[in-house]
């Protein structure tokens, strides 16, 4: 009971002050990964175990939520005037991350072997973009700039299930895992959560807007429809045997195609209730894995962290955006404003549910990453953010006047 108190007390505290937080570079995963690593020292947590046991619905359920609700907010039609720039992004730079984070991690730790070097290149790839909030919410960053950062961050974590859902399945072959599904079985899941999730984004989409037009629908509940069917997505490829994380990302992308003009209003509820659980998966990961991480500390873990931070993100980036007409410095922005977060959290989350001890290294490893992601992406964020926006107002960098208007 004083933990749910310090936890519910917090979280309305960081509601009532979070904007003048932010504004002295405190972002809420700093903030609440320093609330657990507290639990973890003054001894109110449970053992390990029985708190991963604990945490696994909620880990789920916030994977759920985010990779529906980032796929369904991103603004297709403005997306659309300046494709080939996502694209680059997308197509080009996230495959030669998730590339170049393979490579360093078979490099820097050769015992971790092909799969698991796999899972740390994939699961330290997407970006989260609520770790550089005030970059993404300054005015005074152009706003292509900002909506590039944001839609990149809303499609990659989605794009790169499969790759750790396929190395996942592949490490816990090799460790023969009971009940594994193989790597063929692995791909079966996949085409599977992508039909269903499909499918069901689009009936739930059209079904809500065929209702809300003939007043059927009540505006007060329609956002808390949007929560269940996400779920919907999720536990339907379940029943049949598909990956429900896949079918979730691909439910928010068919729903925010056909949901029409109020489809961003009813996705608010979601997109709350997903940052509610996100703060309460931040205080988890600072209770329990933070502390063994800095047990585990080496300098090669630290090495390795730096690098995927800095090389494996800016160089694919730059070469993704080469040219794209981004000058120097925004490629530079945009290259570090890449920071790890939520979903390469709850990926390793869900390594240490399939592969157990097997995967402690990798785990390891991703979670290194993401704590210093956490730490020097947050308190960069404000700093970088109001450089380059000067720089921008100083003429010579930044995109051209032109594409720093609103688009539509």
């Amino acid at each position: 009971m004083p933990a749910i108190l310090i936890v519910t007390a917090a979280i309305f505290l960081w509601g009532v002050v979070s904007a003048r937080l932010q504004r002295a570079d405190l972002t809420a995963p700093i903030v609440f990964v320093a609330i657990g690593w507290l639990f973890a020292a003054v001894g109110l947590v449970a053992p390990p175990l029985e708190a991963a046991r604990m945490f696994k619905p909620l880990v789920e359920f916030t994977l759920v939520w985010v990779l529906f609700s980032d796929a369904a907010g991103v603004p297709l039609a403005q997306v659309r005037r300046d494709l080939g720039r996502y694209l680059r992004l997308l197509a080009v730079g996230l495959p030669l991350s998730i590339l170049a984070g393979w490579a360093l991690a078979n490099w820097f730790f050769p015992g971790l072997g092909i799969w698991l070097a796999l899972l740390v290149g994939a699961a330290l790839a997407p970006t989260d973009a609520a770790l550089g909030l005030p970059v993404v919410t300054n005015p005074a960053v152009p706003v292509d700039v900002r909506r590039l950062i944001t839609v990149e961050s809303g499609l990659n974590d989605g794009m790169v299930t499969p790759v750790v859902m396929f190395a996942i399945a592949g490490a816990a072959s090799a460790e023969g895992v009971e009940g594994a599904p193989g790597l063929w079985g692995a791909l079966a899941e996949l085409g599977v959560g992508l039909v269903v999730g499909a499918g069901v984004g689009l009936a739930g989409g059209w079904a809500l807007r065929w209702t809300r037009r003939r007043g059927w629908a009540a505006e007060d509940f329609a956002g808390i429809a949007v929560l269940a069917l996400a779920v919907v997505a999720y536990a339907a490829s379940l029943v049949v045997h598909g990956n429900g994380f896949v079918a979730a990302f691909c439910a928010g992308l068919a729903f925010g195609a056909v949901a029409g003009r109020r489809g961003p209003e009813e996705l608010v509820f979601v997109e709350q209730t997903s940052s509610l659980v996100s703060l309460l998966v931040w205080l988890a990961f600072g209770a329990f894995a933070v502390p063994t991480m800095i047990d585990r500390a080496d300098l090669v873990l630290v090495a390795y962290a730096i690098a995927s931070l800095t090389l494996v993100r800016m160089v694919p980036v730059a070469l993704a955006c080469a040219g794209s007409g981004l000058d120097r410095n925004t490629v530079l922005f945009v290259g570090w404003f890449g920071p790890r977060g939520l979903a390469s959290l709850v990926f390793a989350l869900l390594a240490v549910e399939e592969l157990g001890p097997a995967a402690d290294q990798a785990i390891a490893i991703i979670g290194g990453t993401v704590l210093m992601s956490v730490l020097v992406h947050g308190l960069s964020a404000g700093p970088l953010a109001s450089r380059y926006s000067r720089a921008v107002t100083r003429g010579g960098d930044g995109p051209a006047p032109e594409e720093r208007q609103v688009l539509g």
